[in-house]
C-alpha cells in the first residue's frame, strides 16, 4: 500500500481516553485527528435511525450500504457527516454506542469505513485511534500504541463525565457495560480488538493526559 502521511495509530479498549490524547497529539504535531469511532457511532446511529435490531446483521449490512460517512473541518472542529447531516451532537450516547460495539462486528460495515479511513490515511499526516487500525486498518503505520487502563479506572472517568453533563450515572453499571464491551471487542471473528506487535504498550491508568501525550509525543520523534 502506497503511503504518503505519517502516520500513527491508537488503538485500545473503550474509555481508555484514545479520542481524547489522539486529539491533542493530533494538534500538537498539526496532523488531521481521524475518528474512527466517531465514524462507527455515526453509521449505529443510522442504523437506529432505520429501526433495525442490533441482532440482525443481515438488516445491518444491506443498511449500511446507504449510509454515506464522511469527517470534515468546520471553523476548526472536526466534523462528522452521516448522508450530509452534522451528527456531532448525536453520537455520544450510551444506546448509539452499544449498537456501535454490536454493527461494528458486521464484516459489511467495516470493510465500508476501513476503506474511507486508508484513503485519507494515504493523502495526508493523520493520528487514527479505534480497535484496529495498527492490526488492519494501517498495518504499516510509523508509529502504533496500544492505549490501554484498567476497567475501574475507565468507568470512574466515563462516570465524572456524565456527571459533568449533569447526568445521573451507576458506577458499577458503567464497569460492568465497560467489561462487557472489552469481552466482544476482543472475541469477534473479524479484526477483533488486540496489540499489534510492533505497537508500544501504554496505560494510562496512573498517568495524566499531558504524560502520555508527551510519550507518544517522544515516539513520533
Amino acid at each position: 500500500m502506497m503511503k504518503h502521511g505519517f502516520n500513527l495509530a491508537i488503538d485500545g479498549p473503550a474509555g481508555a481516553g484514545k479520542s481524547t490524547i489522539a486529539k491533542r497529539v493530533a494538534r500538537e504535531k498539526n496532523y488531521i485527528y481521524v475518528d474512527t469511532g466517531a465514524m462507527y457511532r455515526a453509521m449505529a446511529l443510522y442504523l437506529i435511525r432505520q429501526k433495525i435490531a442490533p441482532e440482525d446483521t443481515e438488516e445491518i449490512s444491506k443498511a449500511c450500504m446507504q449510509a454515506e460517512i464522511s469527517i470534515e473541518y468546520q471553523h476548526g472542529e472536526q466534523v462528522v457527516l452521516l448522508n450530509g447531516e452534522n451528527v456531532n451532537a448525536y453520537l455520544r450516547t450510551e444506546e448509539v454506542g452499544n449498537m456501535a460495539s454490536y454493527s461494528s462486528a458486521v464484516p459489511a460495515v467495516r470493510e465500508k469505513l476501513v476503506e474511507l479511513q486508508r484513503k485519507l490515511a494515504k493523502t495526508a499526516d493523520v493520528v487514527m485511534d479505534g480497535r484496529d487500525i495498527g492490526t488492519v486498518v494501517l498495518p504499516d503505520a510509523d508509529v502504533k500504541i496500544y492505549l490501554t487502563a484498567s476497567s475501574h479506572t475507565r468507568a470512574k472517568r466515563r462516570y465524572l463525565e456524565l456527571l459533568e453533563k449533569g447526568e445521573t450515572a451507576d458506577i458499577e453499571q458503567i464497569e460492568q457495560d465497560i467489561k462487557e464491551r472489552d469481552y466482544r471487542d476482543m472475541h469477534r471473528e473479524h479484526s477483533p480488538l488486540r496489540q499489534a506487535e510492533d505497537a508500544v504498550l501504554l496505560d494510562s491508568s496512573g498517568l495524566t493526559i499531558e504524560e502520555v501525550v508527551e510519550r507518544i509525543l517522544d515516539l513520533c520523534r
